[in-house]
């Protein structure tokens, strides 16, 4: 059992920034960040293989970058250029495998999931 816990958020203007962490237990093949505002479906944000391959939601393309440290176990969401629309609960999720590209935000891809850590813009 992969044991994942969130940090680093918090309440910013917009354009402001902040760094989400993701401690994991042990490193696994495929992690990625999810999001879930109030009334909406949870969406993938960005995704990262251990082959290197990254993804990232159109909706933040440019603005977030993903990367992960195994020999600390982290995985980190770097926001930029925040916006009131990125306002959600912010969640790390974990795959032992490859998760394909096709299927990259999928929530049911992850087997593994934080508890969320909580992002909130304002305008």
């Amino acid at each position: 059992q992969v044991q994942l816990v969130e940090s680093g958020g918090g309440s910013v203007q917009a354009g402001g920034s902040l760094t989400l962490s993701c401690a994991a237990s042990e490193n696994t093949y495929s992690m990625g960040w999810f999001r879930q505002a109030p009334g909406k479906e949870r969406e993938g944000v960005a995704t990262l293989r251990a082959d290197g391959y990254t993804t990232y939601a159109d909706s933040v393309k440019g603005r977030f970058t993903c990367s992960r440290d195994p020999a600390k176990g982290q995985v980190y969401l770097q926001m930029n250029n925040l916006k009131p629309d990125d306002t959600a609960m912010y969640y790390c999720a974990s795959s032992s495998g490859e998760v394909s590209r096709f299927h990259s935000f999928n929530p049911l891809r992850y087997e593994y999931w934080g508890q969320g850590t909580q992002v909130t813009v304002s305008s």
